[in-house]
């Protein structure tokens, strides 16, 4: 199949405020947000959809649609990401949660990795008291406190290096990141991978709080509550690059099924938590006990995060991630404790 995707970074450009823009003309944002980050492949939208989004931007279909370009997948280290919402090179990243739910420790580890990869780290400071990215100002190669100052800097370093560029929404809603987003492409600087989050924990209320996105990486109230950390949903978090003609199949085959499993599995844990295992259907124990390993698994301690729980934190290769979790569905950690397999790297 033709590899097919949106043109993000034009929409991003042409239309600022896609929520209001898209319910203008009859689009469900929830739709539009799909689209952006791969999770209603582009060769599945209606034709009316298209056409309204290319009208919104004002440009042809031609221009709307990027045929054969392929997307490329950075690793984390973190299984849950890696799996559900794979990181795209270059793109825009959005966190989704509110506060108290780990969103800033998983920009962190995140961060942290690509340091080692040889990414540069820039941070662009929000107005106000946020005492709470202390540790991540300490982490961060360079803290910039304007925009023509992330402009300056990003400008310079990113013909030479790629950027890890992070940003709180407050500078989203006023158009600054858009503003710096156009500057860089207008001298041909396609190397910064930027990250939003909001630390005021508005954007769960919001449907396209970021405008487009390549990757969304949005986090669970109930996994949070659990301490199932990272408490990032499998179910609503997705990627661009999770589109067949940008992955790996065997990975978006397991992808896949873990989803099915964990949904499953979420359905049943509602049963348990009312009147308990004894009232799951015989059927459904086996898929109530697996989801159960799944969740726990995906469940990793981080570097960044050492100093506070006393546990050595643990990167997972990608390949490692996708053969533990065909292991876990076929079966072959039924035999093994819960608690063996809560905050672990990979299987032993």
């Amino acid at each position: 199949m033709e590899n097919i995707r949106l043109n993000v970074a034009l929409l991003r450009r042409r239309v600022p405020n896609l929520t209001s823009a898209a319910r203008s003309v009859g689009l469900r944002p929830a739709t539009v947000s799909n689209l952006c980050t791969g999770k209603i492949p582009v060769g599945r939208a209606e034709v009316k959809t298209l056409v309204s989004l290319a009208s919104l931007a004002e440009c042809s279909l031609d221009d709307l649609i990027i045929r054969g370009e392929k997307i490329e997948m950075v690793e984390t280290g973190i299984k849950t990401l890696d799996l559900f919402a794979p990181l795209a090179k270059g793109g825009t990243i959005g966190l989704v949660a509110r506060p108290g739910m780990g969103q800033l420790v998983v920009l962190a580890e995140t961060l942290n990795q690509l340091k080692q990869n040889g990414y540069t780290t820039v941070l662009l400071q929000p107005e106000g008291e946020y005492p709470e990215l202390q540790d991540l100002l300490e982490d961060m190669d360079t803290v910039v406190h304007t925009i023509d100052e992330a402009y300056d800097l990003l400008a310079k370093t990113g013909k030479d290096k790629d950027i890890a560029f992070a940003a709180d929404r407050s500078h989203v809603v006023t158009g600054e990141i858009l503003s710096l987003q156009e500057r860089l492409q207008d001298i041909g600087v396609d190397s910064v991978t930027t990250f939003l989050v909001d630390l005021k924990g508005e954007a769960v209320d919001e449907d396209l709080p970021y405008g487009p996105l390549e990757t969304l990486w949005h986090f669970d109230a109930d996994l949070a509550a659990r301490y199932k950390y990272p408490a990032v949903n499998p179910l609503y978090s997705t990627s661009s690059v999770l589109e067949g003609a940008h992955l790996d199949q065997n990975h978006l085959t397991i992808q896949q099924k873990a989803q099915k499993l964990l949904r499953r599995y979420r359905e049943l844990r509602s049963i348990v938590s009312v009147s308990g295992e004894d009232r799951l259907p015989a059927a459904e124990v086996q898929t109530y006990k697996r989801g159960e390993r799944l969740e726990t698994y995906l469940t990793q301690p981080f570097h960044v995060a050492e100093a506070f729980t006393g546990q050595k934190g643990h990167s997972v290769s990608l390949q490692d991630t996708l053969e533990d979790v065909r292991k876990i569905m076929d079966g072959n950690t039924d035999s093994i404790d819960i608690k063996d397999l809560t905050f672990i790297g990979k299987l032993s």
